[in-house]
């Protein structure tokens, strides 16, 4: 068996360390004679899982005590309706801000509960770059005001944080989540998706401020409310267990390795890396997003035709560079680069892109 280096956007590659213990724990988890997908999920062993991943991520993440955090099911597309339906209030009015098409996602399903302001959505002129909040029109009526951090197919990132004042800010980050330090005070509401750097599909994070969990709009289904998720610490019904475990292999393997100090140098240094060569040969390996609205976690290009492209691609695969094409709607080259990505795979990569570009 030979293991690639897979640049998935999501699912994303998983640390070799967690599939191993996996592997070694699936028919008999500690002791206990079953896999952990057999467990009730109300029972002592899992309470225990869940429990600990819970501890490590708010210890990763430095989680004030006034969050709650939740494991639930659904994908980040679900927080995409949760979020309206459980923050919207009385006047039913928020303020989205479009960067790509994940930020589209989200506006198009909050319409569907209430009023959404675009208040600012990102330029190209002539490259992809996200507008300065002193450019953005927010309504101070605002519920909330909604971003995503990262978004994954365009590939751009804000290296920045907005300032909202006393509206609180709700924030997708599923492709960037844990990448990097974040202040969990400066946010209102945080969900992402698991697939990319907390583990395996199926489960999605939600951090919330204590203050926000309330009621959500007249006929809204429990499974979809905060507050009843809440009250129930994530158990209202069955949760995805093994999603849940592997999540906290995961979280238990980025304490191992340092924390979010590590991961933030390496990412760096992962992201820099791929830049460089794309600045570098710049009329063939063509970056569409400005330089200070680029994605550390998803680095997208072109090549100067489709041909190439096909061919590149082709090639890497050869190399064991796979999954390495973009997004079905934007074409070209995407390579993602989580948090398990280790860096000798960029290395192999970034030493392929040189080698392909001579040979052209």
């Amino acid at each position: 068996m030979q293991r690639v280096f897979n640049f998935n956007a999501g699912p994303g590659m998983l640390p070799e360390d967690v599939l191993k213990q996996a592997q070694a724990e699936m028919l008999d988890w500690h002791g206990t004679g079953m896999s952990i997908m057999e467990m009730g999920h109300r029972g002592s062993h899992f309470q225990k899982v869940a429990e600990e991943a819970e501890a490590d991520l708010r210890e990763l993440m430095a989680i004030p005590k006034n969050y709650h955090v939740l494991f639930l099911a659904g994908g980040a597309t679900a927080q995409f309706a949760m979020v309206p339906i459980n923050l919207f209030g009385e006047n039913k009015k928020a303020d989205y801000i479009d960067t790509g098409i994940w930020s589209k996602k989200a506006i198009a399903e909050a319409k569907r509960y209430g009023t959404v302001n675009v208040a600012a959505e990102v330029t190209k002129n002539p490259l992809l770059a996200i507008p300065a909040q002193k450019d953005w029109k927010l309504d101070p009526q605002a519920a909330y005001v909604h971003y995503t951090p990262n978004e994954t197919i365009e590939g751009i990132e804000f290296h920045w944080v907005p300032q909202t004042g006393n509206i609180p800010l709700v924030a997708d980050m599923s492709s960037m989540i844990l990448s990097r330090p974040v202040n969990v005070n400066d946010y209102g509401v945080i969900y992402a998706g698991a697939q990319k750097n907390i583990g395996q599909a199926g489960i999605t994070l939600v951090i919330i401020r204590d203050d926000l969990v309330k009621d959500a709009l007249p006929s809204t289904p429990l499974l979809y409310s905060y507050k009843v998720e809440v009250e129930n610490k994530s158990f209202y019904n069955t949760p995805p267990t093994y999603s849940w475990y592997i999540a906290g292999l995961v979280l238990a393997w980025m304490k191992r390795k340092g924390g979010l100090k590590y991961f933030t140098e390496l990412n760096n240094r992962k992201a820099k890396k791929l830049y460089a060569v794309i600045d570098a040969h710049s009329d063939f390996y063509i970056n569409q997003v400005d330089v200070n609205s680029r994605s550390r976690m998803n680095i997208s290009f072109d090549l100067p035709t489709p041909e190439l492209t096909a061919e590149f691609l082709e090639a890497a695969a050869k190399r064991n560079l796979v999954n390495l094409k973009g997004h079905r709607l934007a074409g070209g080259v995407r390579a993602s680069v989580y948090n398990a990505m280790p860096e000798e795979g960029v290395d192999c990569l970034v030493e392929f892109m040189q080698e392909f570009v001579k040979k052209k």
